[in-house]
């Protein structure tokens, strides 16, 4: 998956001198965002970090601060987005959706689906160090029924390595047996199935399935479950198949009819642009039939949309 983010480190690289970029563009009277957004979005983030640090020893000020004295709107948030380191980013999200005024499951479902074993193994160990709390008892504090139980296994992140040759029928057998086959639906199954095989193996397990039941599993889990649990195992079988395709969707619904849900927007478009950005570009041209570049550019406005389309990174139109 290495280079496969449309942001990448930058070469002749100098904290220093960026952190005095960044000073004028701030100083005086208005603010130049252009020489922002294009500083900020042509580093990686352990480089926007280390201006961070410059910025402070030379200024005595703190970067993220300053910025967010002169940005305003979707694109500050954009903007701080960027500053933050990326295992923090996802911790606040977490910290954010379960401690706001109702649970924002789609968060929850999103990174905790999306991301690898050691991620989420990162993620727990630093939601613990920066808010002194077990994610895991914050989750289930805030979720209740098959759908805490689903989460509860994927915070586990330890899914069984490699293909089980064996399991393969057996496991597709199940699945149909605990849904389409009969009357009623056995959860408990498709959560311990879905939550515990690798992802190669329940590739295997959906071909298997769709020989067997005539359905492919999406299909399948929208008919036999509903609410948080179904949107949950959904979110699981999509990233295993493919998460790039999978963000693409994402990106997709987040624009899609009337208004922007930009939370989603600045999220994805953030955490998967120094990961598979190219990728879900690629994905995103193919489900859609137009490329994400035009669907930003139709669907935001002003400095906030500059931005966007530089984390896009090109126009696959």
């Amino acid at each position: 998956m290495a280079g496969r983010g449309s942001v990448r480190a930058s070469g002749n690289f100098n904290a220093n001198q960026d952190a005095e970029i960044l000073y004028k563009a701030m100083k005086g009277l208005g603010t130049d965002e252009d020489s922002i957004m294009k500083l900020l979005t042509s580093r990686s983030n352990s480089q926007r970090q280390q201006i961070k640090a410059a910025y402070k020893t030379l200024h005595g000020k703190d970067l993220v601060g300053d910025l967010q004295g002169e940005l305003g709107g979707t694109f500050e948030t954009l903007v701080v987005a960027l500053m933050t380191p990326p295992i923090l980013y996802d911790v606040t999200s977490l910290r954010n959706a379960i401690k706001g005024a109702g649970t924002d499951e789609k968060v929850l479902i999103e990174i905790l689906s999306s991301r690898t074993a050691q991620q989420i193994k990162d993620i727990t160990a630093a939601y613990r160090q920066e808010f002194d709390a077990e994610l895991e008892e914050d989750v289930t504090g805030d979720t209740s029924g098959h759908f805490r139980r689903l989460l509860v296994i994927l915070l586990q992140a330890s899914r069984q390595q490699g293909v089980q040759e064996g399991n393969i029928e057996a496991d597709a057998q199940t699945l149909f047996s605990a849904g389409e086959k009969n009357y009623g639906t056995d959860e408990d199954q498709f959560i311990t199935i879905l939550g515990n095989r690798s992802t190669e193996h329940l590739r295997r397990v959906f071909a298997a399935y769709m020989k067997l039941a005539g359905y492919e599993m999406e299909e399948s889990i929208q008919r036999e479950t509903s609410g948080g649990l179904r949107d949950l195992l959904l979110a699981v079988v999509k990233c295993a198949r493919s998460v790039p395709a999978y963000f693409a969707e994402t990106l997709y619904y987040s624009m899609k009819g009337a208004g922007t849900d930009d939370q989603t927007l600045i999220r994805v478009m953030v955490s998967r642009s120094e990961v598979d950005m190219l990728d879900i570009r690629a994905d995103y041209r193919r489900l859609f039939a137009k490329s994400l570049h035009s669907a930003i550019q139709g669907d935001t406005s002003g400095d906030y949309r500059k931005a966007l389309l530089l984390l896009c990174g090109g126009n696959d139109a």
